[in-house]
């Protein structure tokens, strides 16, 4: 039990110390591409939290910022802070005329859509030539998915079983502390549903058609935080998270 504690305490200081360095440099390069200002649409805006840590990078206004957002109280804690979020399925097509938003992002949400390859077919369509799409979701091939499945454990990044009591017993460890997962049911917010990896993402993206594609990789399991950043960098197709910068 003792043992098991103390690596669960360290897988997660690992993954908070690479999801810190990921959402930093996934926002500045969300204020870079707006710096000569111009729309940008929010995917998963929630209560709009984002709007808040971009607008302190570079100087937002709040009609510029749209969003979507399926969940209804999500959509009215952004709108009682006068942002423009809307109530959206991003599944389906998006209610956009085609090149409108200088930016489109998404982070940690590609992964909880069924239909992911329409979502970033559909971004692609509303964003303005010299535009970005940026977003961060986990890698299915990471070497720690690769030991689970090896050991015949689900893959800790996903996809989900629909059962919070399967998961429990699955995921012996945890890298992200939830004490109510929200795995059931027809709306699950913690629940992974279509998980791509490194390899099959990028040439997807560049099946769409996007000019300049830079994909950047965060958190080597099991390794030390000291040595994450050279890993990373040697081996980029089996970390644990990925950030996609795509220029159309």
């Amino acid at each position: 039990m003792v043992i098991k504690l103390e690596l669960q305490k360290y897988f997660v200081e690992l993954y908070e110390h690479a999801k810190r360095r990921l959402y930093q440099e996934a926002r500045r390069r969300i204020a870079t591409s707006l710096s000569s200002g111009g729309y940008c649409l929010d995917c998963g805006a929630s209560g709009g939290h984002q709007f808040k840590y971009i607008n302190e990078l570079t100087t937002l206004p709040t009609e510029n910022y749209f969003g979507i957002e399926w969940s209804t109280k999500g959509v009215l804690s952004a709108q009682n802070k006068k942002l423009q979020v809307m109530r959206g399925d991003l599944n389906q097509d998006m209610p956009f005329d085609t090149d409108v938003f200088q930016c489109v992002f998404g982070l940690s949400v590609l992964e909880h859509l069924v239909n992911g390859c329409n979502f970033l077919k559909e971004a692609h369509r509303v964003l303005k030539p010299g535009g970005h799409l940026i977003i961060i979701t986990p890698n299915l091939s990471a070497w720690f998915n690769v030991f689970l499945l090896a050991i015949g454990r689900m893959p800790s990044s996903g996809p989900h079983p629909d059962s919070e009591i399967l998961l429990k017993i699955n995921n012996f460890i945890r890298n992200k502390k939830v004490k109510h997962p929200n795995l059931e049911g027809d709306t699950p917010t913690d629940r992974h549903l279509v998980v791509f990896t490194y390899r099959t993402l990028y040439d997807y993206l560049k099946l769409l058609g996007f000019r300049k594609i830079t994909a950047i990789p965060y958190g080597y399991y099991p390794f030390p935080k000291t040595m994450q950043i050279i890993l990373e960098k040697l081996d980029p197709w089996h970390c644990h998270q990925l950030l996609f910068d795509c220029e159309l």
